[in-house]
């Protein structure tokens, strides 16, 4: 079983790594960055992928919609310190086969690993209620439904990205994301870019 490790932290994948290297059945693939990743994707294919949200430039989700672009039966697990079940219902959203938090005890993120290599997922115990009240709640009036790549879009103006530069970092041309602005503030009643992104960090969407 082939596992790919994506964190920016040194000290959180060779925790990982001495883990997994434990398994006699397990080879693991270390990268820093989605750059890293894909680069490691395009060399040989992973049996699960273990991505952090929080990774330098685009975000972990960022990553793993590109890889399911390219294979949509991709074993992916979501990886970070957050367990909101904000978080896991977008992990759910994207197409993640699983969650785990960095909170959690190391012997769940085998057994995560494991279940995803088996085809299975790997969602937080108990979550399912959360994520079920959630999903009610941004059904009613007020809440904006966004997808996976309007909520990048998002997250990259609240990190003061030009809109240049997140047509570079997300690969789209600049009309696209000019365009994808200009409807988010449109649904969400903001006039200027500074507004929508206040608004989102209100609603705690980035």
């Amino acid at each position: 079983m082939k596992v790919l490790i994506v964190d920016d932290h040194p000290i959180v994948i060779s925790g990982l790594k001495a883990l997994l290297e434990q398994e006699p059945d397990v080879e693991v693939v270390a990268a820093m960055s989605i750059e890293a990743a894909e680069t490691a994707l395009g060399v040989a294919p992973v049996d699960v992928a273990v991505v952090d949200i929080n990774l330098p430039g685009l975000s972990g989700f960022e990553l793993a919609r590109r890889m399911l672009l390219n294979d949509p039966d991709a074993g992916i697990l979501m990886f970070s310190m957050n367990d909101d079940p904000v978080f896991i219902a977008e992990a759910i959203e994207i197409g993640a086969k699983g969650y785990v938090s960095k909170n959690d005890n190391p012997a769940l993120m085998l057994k995560a690993i494991r279940a995803v290599s088996a085809g299975g997922t790997a969602w937080p115990p108990g979550m399912a209620a959360k994520i079920a009240a959630l999903t009610q709640n941004k059904s009613g009036p007020g809440p904006v439904q966004l997808s996976a790549r309007e909520k990048e879009i998002l997250r990259l103006l609240a990190k003061g990205k030009s809109l240049s530069e997140i047509a570079d970092l997300v690969s789209v041309s600049y009309k696209t994301i000019a365009t994808t602005c200009a409807s988010l503030r449109t649904r969400f009643g903001a006039r200027t870019q500074g507004e929508l992104v206040r608004i989102a960090v209100e609603r705690k969407l980035v």
